[in-house]
């Protein structure tokens, strides 16, 4: 089994929604790049959400979602894995999120990209209903996760309801 680890968070002080996946898939992880599997609908739901095309330039897509006030990162950040299965993660390591919420204060809304990202995230960091934050569960980007791209665009919609200030 593998050792992996997680990239830093992609966020800057304009950031006000903050979406967290479990940690990243080998083909991420080889690029170094979120959602980097053609198959992920990641980058593809967030442009749908903009009405735009999703940008070949990986650095492109990183500064697309940054303007858009979108930050990412994992919940884990470390944890050992076979394949990219999140079902296959094991002696996860949660990320710092009190010392990145402390830094980034102006986060309000916490999206979780699937139930592994959700359920890690409560484990470890938990929900507190006075911390001021808006949490939300979707449904993976992930191609294992087999639900139809309207249907997954439809729920992923609920990010511009929040960037409109509509929560």
């Amino acid at each position: 089994m593998q050792t992996l680890k997680s990239f830093p968070a992609v966020i800057n002080r304009s950031s006000r929604i903050l979406i967290l996946g479990s940690m990243p898939g080998n083909e991420s992880l080889r690029k170094n790049q979120y959602y980097a599997n053609s198959r992920n609908l990641f980058w593809k739901i967030i442009y749908a959400l903009f009405d735009a095309v999703p940008d070949p330039s990986y650095e492109k897509r990183i500064a697309f979602i940054l303007s858009k006030k979108i930050a990412l990162w994992d919940v884990i950040n470390n944890c050992s894995r076979v394949g990219s299965l999140d079902s296959n993660i094991r002696d996860e390591q949660p990320n710092d999120f009190i010392n990145l919420f402390r830094k980034y204060p102006d986060i309000k809304h916490i999206i979780f990209n699937g139930a592994k990202a959700y359920d890690s995230f409560r484990r470890h960091t938990g929900f507190n209903d006075q911390d001021g934050f808006v949490y939300k569960k979707l449904p993976s980007s992930s191609p294992a996760h087999a639900v139809k791209f309207d249907d997954k665009l439809k729920e992923w919609s609920v990010i511009k309801t929040y960037l409109s200030g509509a929560d």
